[in-house]
């Protein structure tokens, strides 16, 4: 199911014996477009501090009561390496955490994500979410060798906050159309299936949605967003109601009509502006 980013913000984390905090960011890799953290604000519990949870130790979400439950204990999380979240998340960062808690790395696994349908360039499946897979075809294997090679480069782990994102102005190839608003997130495997733009600057009270896929170019320097289709193509793309679901037939309908565009897209490669 995909849910809004934003109604996820705030909802509590539960351990084993007690809640610990809520969520008050996700940080994503911008290059296959996956959440990795939750940033957990422990509130009273731990004044003044953050924590850092894969999505992997989530258990059921409970839209009731509006929290997610977490297989660790109160002691486990509190016991966790420090993180200061006001800094960009490093990979060493990241591997104390793995290390303190002895779970595999993301960028160790063996597995690939057939088809990479939600890299920019690459197009969605027709169920909406990707294959977890423990063999590599020729294609997959290049595609993880080009996402280990850019973070090899610069030793960067591409990671950005949700939060920071919001608000980046959103270009198509000829002007802008408006600005992120939300990001749509598949919570089975916590892939961002789109952002959702305000265009009230150009298309008054209309909202729409942009795929990954269709991402050019991010300039994280000048907050903006450049997007390989035109303004045209975008106002003609099926109508968002964020009232409703997004469900399969929405998305299949979707990807239908923007077709073949988003692979001739940078050939599933994002070129990036200075931070």
């Amino acid at each position: 199911m995909l849910w809004n980013a934003s109604a996820l913000k705030r909802y509590a984390i539960t351990a084993s014996d007690g809640q610990i905090g809520t969520v008050s960011d996700f940080l994503f890799d911008d290059l296959s477009w996956r959440v990795r953290w939750l940033v957990v604000d422990t509130g009273n519990w731990l004044p003044g501090r953050k924590v850092l949870l894969p999505p992997s130790v989530l258990g059921q979400l409970d839209a009731k009561e509006h929290e997610f439950s977490v297989t660790l204990t109160d002691q486990q999380i509190k016991d966790s390496p420090a993180i200061d979240t006001d800094r960009p998340v490093s990979r060493q960062m990241e591997t104390r955490v793995y290390d303190y808690y002895g779970w595999s790395p993301y960028w160790r696994t063996g597995f690939s994500i057939e088809g990479c349908d939600h890299m920019p360039g690459a197009g969605m499946g027709t169920m909406g979410t990707a294959a977890i897979v423990t063999s590599r075809s020729p294609g997959s294997t290049r595609r993880a060798k080009a996402i280990a090679d850019a973070r090899h480069c610069d030793g960067d782990p591409h990671l950005r906050s949700i939060a920071a994102v919001a608000r980046c102005h959103i270009h198509a190839s000829d002007g802008e159309i408006g600005h992120v608003e939300d990001f749509l997130v598949e919570d089975a495997d916590w892939s961002i299936h789109f952002l959702v733009v305000d265009t009230s600057n150009w298309w008054f009270g209309v909202k729409v949605l942009i795929a990954p896929r269709l991402v050019r170019k991010i300039d994280w320097a000048d907050r903006l967003v450049n997007l390989g289709v035109d303004r045209r193509k975008v106002k003609g793309s099926p109508l968002y109601d964020a009232s409703k679901t997004v469900d399969w037939a929405y998305e299949n309908h979707y990807h239908d009509y923007y077709g073949d565009i988003g692979r001739s897209i940078g050939s599933g490669q994002l070129h990036r502006g200075t931070r």
